[in-house]
């Protein structure tokens, strides 16, 4: 970790100890994505034919271990990129062979003639980008295989990273001792410098909103909102559409990155 996040966290920490709150929430679950494409059940087809997902019994939704990937079904307001979610990632187990198959099907590739780069201590990578605008890095990584990773953009990252941490806990981790970030079980959230301009909302684009869960919304909606946060949304019961009785809220996080916060049904 940075010295800038050591001194942001140890900040928060002493604060939080003064006041009598605890230092950082208890750590939420990485529940779902939430995307956007005018015909959601294509989406979720394209995803199972080329990221590996699978159906969970939702239409217009898939599942990657346990993370859902939902779409709203409607235009796109713009590419993930330039907003502060930048894209998403995805490991399989033989990238060169995976990108055979992703030429031969004709998903848009960066850099098709050699997509594929091996970066010493760390993976094979590379970037394509669904039909709907979402960019997605796909990588080699033996050890944290599936959805991989989402990668935030911020003028200052080290900051956005303490306050994911804070609010939403997580095992602060350094991936392969090269990128610090923090994982969710195996989910890595990562957060990379944004050198000119903010973010875009994340609101109506490509990626529209994260999502993380609790088993109690009411009990982290009010200790999130003593560490200053203002809902957009207060948590409420929702019933979804597998007939599950859940409760949803939103908050709005740095960079404009829209968030939804879950107790997931059963």
């Amino acid at each position: 970790m940075s010295p800038k996040l050591v001194l942001f966290a140890a900040t928060v920490a002493t604060f939080a100890a003064v006041v009598g709150l605890p230092a950082t929430a208890d750590a939420a679950d990485y529940h779902h994505m939430h995307l956007t494409a005018p015909d959601a059940k294509a989406a979720a087809a394209w995803y199972i034919e080329h990221m590996g997902c699978e159906d969970f019994g939702r239409e217009g939704a898939c599942q990657v271990g346990d993370v859902q990937i939902i779409w709203f079904e409607r235009e796109v307001t713009g590419a993930s990129v330039g907003s502060g979610v930048n894209h998403i990632g995805f490991s399989f187990q033989d990238l060169t062979a995976k990108m055979a198959g992703w030429k031969a099907a004709g998903l848009a590739i960066e850099n098709p003639d050699e997509p594929i780069r091996d970066i010493p201590g760390l993976f094979k990578l590379a970037f394509l980008s669904d039909p709907w605008g979402t960019r997605i890095e796909v990588v080699e990584d033996h050890e944290w295989m599936g959805f991989h990773h989402i990668h935030l953009s911020s003028p200052d990252p080290d900051s956005t990273l303490a306050w994911y941490q804070n609010i939403f806990g997580g095992e602060s981790d350094s991936l392969k001792g090269r990128i610090d970030g923090l994982r969710y079980g195996g989910t890595w959230l990562l957060v990379a410098r944004q050198a000119e301009g903010t973010p875009e909302s994340t609101r109506g684009r490509a990626i529209d909103h994260l999502g993380f869960g609790y088993p109690d919304l009411d009990a982290a909606a009010a200790e999130i909102k003593s560490k200053g946060v203002e809902f957009n949304m207060e948590p409420r019961d929702y019933t979804n559409p597998l007939g599950q009785a859940m409760k949803i809220s939103f908050v709005t996080g740095p960079d404009d990155v829209y968030i939804e916060i879950v107790q997931p049904g059963s």
